[in-house]
């Protein structure tokens, strides 16, 4: 999507894909990653999640990267932090103890702005991006977390329902972008209660990626 398609949604309050709650797969499989406390977790395109918190109040480090300032402000608002706010070349850099948000094109982030992470939760990024931008995105994501194990979470349902996003990411596409890298195996599959955006029959499904 354009970046302006989720800036207008932040500025609207249109944000029916924020949960207010930690995710239910992040609570039941994220202990499947055997990652130690004070792990670094890596939250691609994370909003104003509620899975921060969660992370954060289970002894991990966080580092994240959202498009929208909106959102960021939000987050640090709802956590009643005050971030230290530095520019990070063509990002901005939003940080406290033990989280590192930063703000701006997913695709401007470096491996060095980024640093070493113990591990990627994924439950907004691959999903909200076109099915054109995904390769791109899983070879991106590879590079800069030099292939960290990841909890990722999809949608499967009739693309020809429902336009998205949140896009319908199939196993077989989740195979194609990672298995040269990963061992993938999937950890649940749950229908969604009253379908996706109550017009279509979905499921939400949950994977662990690991070190091939």
């Amino acid at each position: 999507m354009e970046a302006s398609f989720w800036h207008d949604k932040w500025a609207k309050g249109e944000i029916g894909f924020h949960e207010g709650q930690p995710n239910a797969h992040l609570v039941a499989h994220f202990d499947t990653l055997g990652l130690a406390a004070g792990s670094r977790i890596f939250l691609p395109l994370c909003g104003k999640s509620g899975d921060l918190g969660w992370l954060l109040e289970r002894g991990h480090q966080v580092v994240g990267i959202e498009l929208s300032e909106v959102a960021i402000r939000q987050l640090f608002d709802d956590l009643g932090l005050e971030p230290a706010i530095t520019e990070a070349g063509a990002l901005k850099h939003f940080a406290v103890e033990d989280m590192d948000i930063f703000v701006g094109d997913l695709f401007a982030l470096t491996p060095e702005q980024l640093g070493p992470v113990d591990a990627i939760y994924d439950r907004a990024a691959m999903v909200a991006l076109p099915p054109q931008t995904r390769p791109r995105y899983a070879e991106h994501l590879v590079a800069l977390t030099a292939a960290a194990p990841q909890l990722l979470v999809t949608f499967e349902y009739d693309q020809t329902v429902l336009e998205g996003p949140p896009f319908s990411v199939p196993a077989a596409e989740v195979e194609a972008h990672y298995a040269s890298t990963y061992r993938i195996e999937p950890l649940a599959k749950v229908p969604v209660k009253g379908g996706l955006k109550g017009k279509v029959a979905a499921d939400d499904v949950a994977w662990r990626l690991t070190r091939a």
